[in-house]
């Protein structure tokens, strides 16, 4: 049988998906030597609390080698193959534990893939593969599906503020958007892996407002075919309200939700909303 494994960067609401049980390997938070496995020790509720208290930023790290050996040994004994969706390689040294985990089962079959991606978009891809696990496919096939799917998936967001990227070292080439006017508001775009700048706004609503133009813009003739799942930081009616115009002006089902994490939120900061979508 094959079973799917993920980070705790998906954010799923629910971790069992078209009859599919995933499994998560936490990443941790640290506010200074306090550590955390995300999802398990730290909820979204406490983590933004402490946030907004913390004197220092809080860091985080990927889970470690053994994290990921204790779970891959636990499946291929119990003798199932198994499918790796992880955080980008270019956001978190995640990727490197599970490939070293997997070097340490020779005989196992263990497919570990960089999705280029965190958050709403690995929500997306594991969707697909707990899909196609469902209907049959082999761990290879379901591989290949997610290394075309990669490419295809559009995650554009809006942060109020570059602060928490830059301080955490992930803002990328959206550094270009920093010493801009406070009032500006950034749209970032998640490209090959990394945090690209898009556009930039006047006002929390109007960068929110032209997000879904770019997104429409984008899916061309699609909308009623696309999958579109969006994300916020404590900003869940504002996502809510970016959900039901999406779904008015595209067409489409009704997007998957999940609220940003620690790891994530500890990057974007909370006011975060984000839009994924492919076709």
């Amino acid at each position: 049988m094959i079973k799917i494994v993920t980070d705790s960067t998906a954010y799923l609401p629910e971790t069992t998906i078209h009859g599919q049980e995933i499994h998560i390997v936490p990443l941790y938070v640290h506010f200074g030597e306090e550590a955390y496995r995300e999802g398990v020790e730290l909820s979204n509720e406490e983590f933004y609390a402490r946030l907004k208290e913390a004197a220092k930023l809080p860091t985080t790290s990927q889970p470690s080698v053994g994290d990921f050996h204790a779970v891959f040994k636990e499946l291929t004994e119990a003798g199932h193959e198994i499918v790796t969706l992880t955080i980008s390689s270019k956001l978190s040294g995640t990727w490197n534990s599970a490939m070293a985990a997997k070097e340490m089962l020779p005989g196992a079959t263990i497919h570990v893939v960089d999705t280029l991606s965190t958050a709403l978009g690995l929500h997306l891809m594991l969707e697909a593969a707990a899909k196609a696990a469902s209907a049959g496919a082999t761990s290879q096939q379901i591989v290949d599906e997610i290394e075309q799917l990669k490419k295809k998936v559009y995650i554009l967001f809006v942060v109020d503020t570059l602060e928490y990227l830059a301080k955490g070292g992930r803002i990328g080439n959206a550094k270009a958007f920093l010493g801009t006017l406070l009032n500006v508001k950034p749209i970032l775009i998640l490209q090959d892996g990394a945090i690209e700048p898009c556009e930039q706004a006047r006002s929390k609503r109007k960068a929110e407002a032209r997000m879904l133009d770019l997104i429409i813009e984008h899916l061309g003739n699609n909308g009623p075919q696309a999958k579109v799942a969006i994300t916020d930081s404590l900003v869940r009616e504002e996502a809510e309200d970016l959900g039901r115009q999406l779904v008015a002006r595209l067409g489409c089902a009704a997007p998957l939700h999940s609220g940003l994490g620690p790891v994530i939120g500890t990057y974007t900061g909370p006011g975060c909303i984000g839009i994924a979508t492919y076709v």
